[in-house]
C-alpha cells in the first residue's frame, strides 16, 4: 500500500499554480519580487480581509517581523502559547527577548485566558502575547484581545494552521495587531515554503516588507542604517500561492469531511474524543485529532503501529516547557494540573491528507481499533 500521509502538498486538478509559474517563467521574474508576489499579497489581504501583507520566506519569519515591528528588545517579555511548534517561540529569542509560557485550556486546547491573566499579575511589565491556533482551532479571542486591550500589549496571531477558519465570522489572522501564516509543504495550502504577515497598519507592513529586502535605504548604492533579512518570498512561489488560495475552499470542504468521519467512527466506543470545535468557530480542520480518554492505551504504540503500516501519524506537540532548550523559561498555568502536557502524552495527530480518499481514510480507522482491542 502506498503510504498514507499526515498532510502533503496538494496541488490544483485545474493547473492554477502552473499558470501562475508559467507567467513568472514568461516574463523573466524568477528572483523575489514579480507581479505574482504582488498579488498574492493583495489577494491574501481580500481574503481573510486585512488592508496590508508582506509574503515572506517562511511563517517562522512573519513572526520574527511581527516581534520585531511590536518593538520587541532584548529582555522585553513575552508571553508565548506553550502548546506549539518551536518555530512560534524562536524569534522571541532571536530579539533577545523572554518568552514566558502559558498553558492550553480544554476547550480550544489554546491559550488559556485564565492563565494568562495570571501571568500579568506576576510579569506587569510584559510586552506582547503570541496565540496559536493550534491545528486550525481558533483561540479564545474574546477574552485574550480584552485581556490584552487592558494592560496595553500587542498581539501577534499565529495563524500557521488556520488559514480560513474563522471566529465570529471573522477571519483567523485579523484580531491581533499582527497576524503570521505559514505555507510550508503539510500547510492547508503550500507554496512550497513561505510565510505572510499581515496587518491592518499598512505602515509597519511597508517597514517589514523593508526588513525583508536586507533594509537597503532607498538609493543609487547598497546604503544600510538597519540590519535587515533575506525573507521575501519569491516570485515562483508566490504564484504557487495564488493558485492555490483559487482551492483553498475546497480543501477546507475536504478537511471537514475528514474530520466528521473520524468524530463519527473513532468516538463510538468512548476510547476517543476528537478535537473539540470551539463556540462561534468554523476551524478550517487543519489536521484531524484525537484525544484518547483511556490512560491505559499508550499514543507512541497506536503510532508506531500505524507506522509499521506505511501510515503517517504524529503526538501534538511537545508543550515548550518540556523542551530542553526553552526549560530554562517561566511557565505559567490556571491551576495545578498541565492540561498541555496532558494533551501532548495522550494525544494523536491523524492523517488529514486532503488527498486521501474515504477508502483509505477507512483503513486507518480500522488500524486504529485493530491496535487498541
Amino acid at each position: 500500500m502506498d503510504r498514507i500521509y499526515l498532510a502533503s502538498p496538494h496541488m490544483s486538478s485545474e493547473g492554477y499554480e502552473k499558470d501562475y509559474i508559467k507567467e513568472a517563467f514568461d516574463t523573466n521574474w524568477i528572483a523575489p519580487l514579480g507581479q505574482n508576489v504582488n498579488k498574492f499579497e493583495e489577494e491574501l489581504s481580500q481574503y481573510v480581509g486585512v488592508n496590508s501583507a508582506a509574503a515572506l520566506s517562511s511563517g517562522t519569519a512573519a513572526i520574527h517581523l511581527a516581534i520585531k515591528a511590536a518593538g520587541i528588545e532584548k529582555g522585553d517579555i513575552v508571553f508565548c502559547q506553550t502548546l506549539t511548534f518551536a518555530a512560534t517561540v524562536n524569534p522571541i529569542i532571536y530579539e533577545g527577548a523572554i518568552p514566558v509560557f502559558i498553558d492550553s485550556e480544554e476547550d480550544t486546547w489554546n491559550m488559556d485566558p485564565v492563565a494568562l491573566e495570571k501571568a500579568f499579575e506576576k510579569y506587569s511589565n510584559a510586552k506582547a502575547v503570541i496565540t496559536v491556533n493550534l491545528y486550525g482551532n481558533p483561540s479564545k479571542f474574546n477574552e485574550i484581545c480584552d485581556i490584552c486591550n487592558k494592560h496595553n500589549v500587542v498581539l501577534i496571531e499565529d495563524a500557521a494552521e488556520s488559514l480560513g477558519s474563522l471566529y465570529n465570522g471573522k477571519q483567523t489572522g485579523t484580531f491581533g495587531k499582527y497576524g503570521t501564516f505559514s505555507f510550508n509543504g503539510n500547510k492547508i495550502i503550500t507554496t512550497s515554503g513561505g510565510g505572510m504577515l499581515v496587518s491592518n497598519d499598512e505602515e509597519m507592513i511597508k517597514k517589514a516588507r523593508f526588513w525583508s529586502t536586507q533594509s537597503r535605504e532607498n538609493m543609487p548604492y547598497y546604503h544600510h542604517k538597519e540590519i535587515g533579512y533575506n525573507y521575501r518570498l519569491s516570485n515562483v512561489c508566490a504564484g504557487i500561492g495564488r493558485g492555490q488560495l483559487k482551492v483553498l475552499n475546497e480543501r477546507i470542504a475536504k478537511k471537514t469531511r475528514i474530520y466528521e468521519k473520524y468524530k463519527q467512527e473513532l468516538e463510538k466506543d468512548n476510547i476517543f474524543t476528537m478535537i473539540p470545535i470551539p463556540e462561534n468557530t468554523v476551524p478550517n480542520h487543519w489536521l484531524s485529532v484525537a484525544f484518547i480518554n483511556d490512560e491505559k492505551i499508550d499514543a507512541q504504540e497506536i503510532i508506531n503501529h500505524l507506522e509499521s503500516k506505511n501510515i503517517e501519524a504524529r503526538r501534538v506537540w511537545k508543550p515548550m516547557q518540556l523542551q530542553p532548550v526553552f526549560e530554562k523559561y517561566d511557565y505559567i498555568k490556571a491551576g495545578d494540573e498541565s492540561i498541555s502536557e496532558k494533551l501532548f502524552m495522550r494525544g494523536i495527530c491523524l492523517p488529514s491528507d486532503t488527498k486521501m480518499t474515504e477508502e483509505l481514510q477507512e483503513i486507518v480507522i480500522n488500524e486504529i481499533r485493530s491496535c487498541i482491542k
